[in-house]
């Protein structure tokens, strides 16, 4: 995908949902995967052309496994972008140990959350900005609804604590394909660790089945997402006693 398409996509959801205004300091979570190294890309060229003026401040929560690529990661930031602040953290290992009886990768990411709001009252940033693109946004609708039993995604732009953070995603109109070519022509570096989990993960299973149905028509995926602004709640079940 073309850099102008690829930039005037964040930059539509940006204005959209209202995701920056004047002078916000950003927090971006940085993962070191292939969404996220795309996110700091083009959200650094967005602030140098959007109408509004913000700041971008990188963080990386390292979950602690080993082989850690937090050193590569702060180099390539620093060199690339400017400062980045790591967070050296137990949270994968603590996840997916005898001690924890919860679902490791929901326990991981709520721990790797809740510091991320810590981070950002402290740095002073009212903003957070994740990696989630429209086929996170439409698998989390179908994990919700199979393995929760509710209907709901990740909203593009998502207040918190009486909207003194706001947690937003960018990338909300890129679909993954896009995002992973995009990665490819740039030439983006991508660091990843070995967490047990990743594998056999619940939203990999939800993927496999999505992709079956994105096979039989080219609007399915488009249809899901807009149906998720489209809802009848007429023709919804109603809470009973």
């Amino acid at each position: 995908m073309s850099l102008k398409k690829s930039k005037n996509a964040v930059g539509r959801a940006v204005h959209d949902y209202a995701m920056i205004r004047e002078n916000d300091r950003v927090l971006l979570a940085v993962s070191g995967g292939v969404d996220s190294m795309v996110l700091l890309t083009l959200l650094s060229i967005l602030k140098t052309r959007a109408p509004v003026r913000f700041s971008i401040f990188p963080v990386y929560i390292d979950p602690g496994f080993e082989n850690s690529f937090a050193g590569e990661l702060e180099g390539y930031v620093k060199e690339t972008f400017g400062d980045i602040r790591i967070e050296s953290t137990d949270f994968g290992v603590y996840a997916h140990s005898e001690a924890n009886t919860e679902n490791p990768c929901f326990l991981c990411s709520r721990l790797r959350r809740k510091r991320l709001f810590e981070i950002a009252k402290e740095e002073g940033c009212s903003r957070i900005a994740l990696g989630h693109h429209k086929d996170d946004i439409i698998e989390t609708l179908f994990m919700n609804i199979l393995y929760s039993g509710r209907i709901g995604t990740m909203k593009p732009s998502q207040p918190f604590f009486d909207d003194t953070f706001r947690i937003i995603r960018p990338l909300c109109y890129l679909e993954k394909n896009e995002i992973r070519r995009f990665h490819t022509d740039r030439e983006l570096p991508e660091f990843s660790h070995s967490c047990p989990s990743e594998p056999s993960s619940k939203r990999k299973r939800v993927r496999r089945l999505l992709n079956e149905l994105y096979e039989e028509s080219s609007h399915i995926k488009g249809n899901i997402f807009s149906a998720m602004g489209n809802v009848s709640d007429q023709y919804l079940l109603e809470h009973t006693l």
